[in-house]
């Protein structure tokens, strides 16, 4: 039927109207914050290129994850900064490392909160990439058994989701093989399956000190002219054993995160990376933006799109905005 009988516009006359037939939205239950823990005590070091947000030491960390879930922000991500790095990254895996601390300090204090622990080696490794080199190169198998043993420390300190972040192949297969053989059968692996060699990472190197000393990571993060080869590194994950799988970065891939919900029955996550968080905050800083309805139009295109779960830097301020939605509401 055409104009004037049908009226799309009928059902965009009143607010009430509008959230009734709105098509996406996003809760609290989607959104995990990325945070990250540094040695000592009482340390905050603010993250220049990312503002609000800071490397913490563990005992501020678990106040942060306190605040958070008082929010309704009920899971995390955390990336660590060790005291000292080494050439393959085996600091991350010992039983005291930085994250398994932090692990083992948010467990003992609190008790509705999922951690999810990143497992890659840039962070600790003295050259800055997320394996073992071998002739200038990140040997792919060599950097697997480091990713195993670093996932199994991580579930024996009480992480309760797994999330390799490497892009290696076939790292999905050794580590839920790893956790298997130590009695992990019910920790989910929630994989990076779709990780470009995005430009959109810089502010999370300095978050993270993990920038490579060398070269660049193209070798083994996806081409991000390629779609196509996306579906197949989900395809393979899937196959080896992951729970959920992830495109990142979200914004410039949300094609990626539509053409995989089209084609894979599995929950998928997609990670709102550090470059997408500060355009947005440098942006509002200067005025040029509403920086509310900004981050609520950006997380809900990432939902639209196709993803179950979101990582974002903005969950704290996305839950501001939902309570005081409620709030209007009457709820």
């Amino acid at each position: 039927m055409s104009f004037p009988t049908t009226r799309l516009r009928r059902l965009r006359s009143k607010e009430i109207l509008r959230n009734m037939v709105r098509e996406t939205k996003v809760s609290m239950d989607d959104l995990i914050m990325p945070l990250f823990v540094c040695p000592g005590t009482n340390v905050r070091n603010p993250i220049s290129s990312m503002p609000g947000n800071s490397q913490l030491s563990v005992d501020l960390l678990v106040e942060e994850c306190k605040a958070l879930v008082a929010k309704g922000v009920k899971s995390v991500l955390l990336f660590g900064i060790p005291e000292s790095k080494d050439e393959h990254g085996h600091v991350a895996c010992v039983a005291d490392g930085i994250v398994q601390k932090a692990i083992r300090a948010i467990k003992a204090e609190i008790k509705d909160i999922i951690v999810v622990a990143d497992v890659c080696n840039c962070e600790y490794t003295t050259h800055g990439h997320c394996g073992t080199i071998v002739d200038g190169d990140v040997h792919n198998d060599l950097t697997l058994e480091t990713l195993a043993k670093q996932s199994v420390s991580l579930a024996e300190a009480g992480a309760d989701i797994i999330a390799p972040s490497d892009m290696m192949d076939g790292r999905v297969g050794r580590i839920r093989q790893a956790l298997d053989e130590n009695n992990f059968y019910n920790i989910p692996i929630m994989a990076y399956s779709a990780k470009y060699a995005s430009a959109f990472y810089g502010p999370f190197r300095e978050a993270a000190e993990s920038a490579p000393k060398f070269g660049n990571r193209s070798t083994y993060q996806m081409d991000t002219a390629n779609s196509n080869e996306a579906l197949r590194e989900i395809e393979q994950d899937i196959e080896e054993g992951a729970d959920i799988v992830m495109v990142k970065p979200a914004l410039s891939y949300l094609d990626v995160i539509r053409r995989v919900k089209d084609t894979y029955n599995i929950p998928i996550a997609a990670y709102n990376v550090s470059g997408e968080f500060s355009m947005v905050k440098a942006a509002a800083a200067n005025g040029w933006i509403d920086e509310e309805r900004i981050i609520k139009e950006i997380l809900t295109s990432i939902k639209r799109a196709g993803a179950d779960i979101i990582i974002t830097y903005h969950a704290p301020q996305m839950a501001d905005i939902l309570r005081k939605e409620q709030q209007l509401k009457g709820y």
